[in-house]
């Protein structure tokens, strides 16, 4: 992106409000602890207090790789907590609706994600980007957050990991090392991660759009 997009404005707020905002409006949730670099936190603090969120219980600072950030927030959440939801702030276009629909899940399986399937042709290339096959797209799913997890759940995942020294993209990963099995939630709504600076216009029209229609 060239700049820290999870603080590039977006239908009048920062890209990480956005995702905050849903959580706070989830009745599921109950306390939210974000994690974000220690340089960030003022400006954080700042933003959630300007929007006046109530349920943020922390903001913590995150590690070099994405299990050490979610690590350091598992660290800082209340300890009556039954289960975790994770959920990438790049994400704002995440809904409460899709945040209920998982945690529904994730109580009768003990874990759960959004998911869409994968729709397009997938090839697999060598160093010099010439085709050298086919990847049968049948039965992949493109994960997404948030992923919920029951709170023992998650956390024996990540003690597993960090015994074993291992190196995870995301929580689904690393419950699934323990032999796991977890839920996916078909997604039909829009969530996908701002990844491109096309990505803040296309996710402005749409923040828009749910705003003229009352959602």
């Amino acid at each position: 992106m060239g700049f820290d997009k999870l603080f590039a404005v977006i239908a009048g707020e920062p890209v990480i409000a956005h995702a905050i905002r849903a959580f706070e409006r989830a009745k599921s949730v109950t306390e939210i602890v974000v994690v974000t670099r220690e340089q960030r936190h003022d400006e954080v603090r700042k933003i959630t207090s300007g929007a006046g969120f109530k349920k943020i219980r922390a903001i913590v600072s995150g590690g070099e790789r994405r299990q050490d950030s979610v690590r350091a927030g598992l660290d800082r959440i209340d300890r009556d907590a039954q289960y975790v939801a994770v959920h990438d702030a790049a994400r704002p276009l995440i809904t409460p609706d899709q945040i209920e629909r998982a945690f529904a899940k994730c109580r009768v399986h003990g874990a759960a994600a959004l998911a869409q399937p994968v729709n397009d042709t997938l090839k697999r290339v060598d160093a010099d980007l010439l085709i050298v096959g086919s990847v049968d797209r049948h039965q992949l799913y493109a994960m997404q957050t948030p992923q919920i997890f029951d709170r023992k759940l998650i956390e024996d995942a990540y003690r597993a990991v960090y015994a074993e020294n291992l190196l995870v993209t995301d929580e689904v990963s690393a419950v699934e090392r323990l032999g796991y099995k977890i839920a996916l939630v078909f997604n039909d709504d829009f969530n996908f991660k701002i990844t491109y600076p096309r990505d803040l216009q296309v996710a402005e029209f749409i923040l828009r759009d749910r705003g003229k229609n009352g959602r």
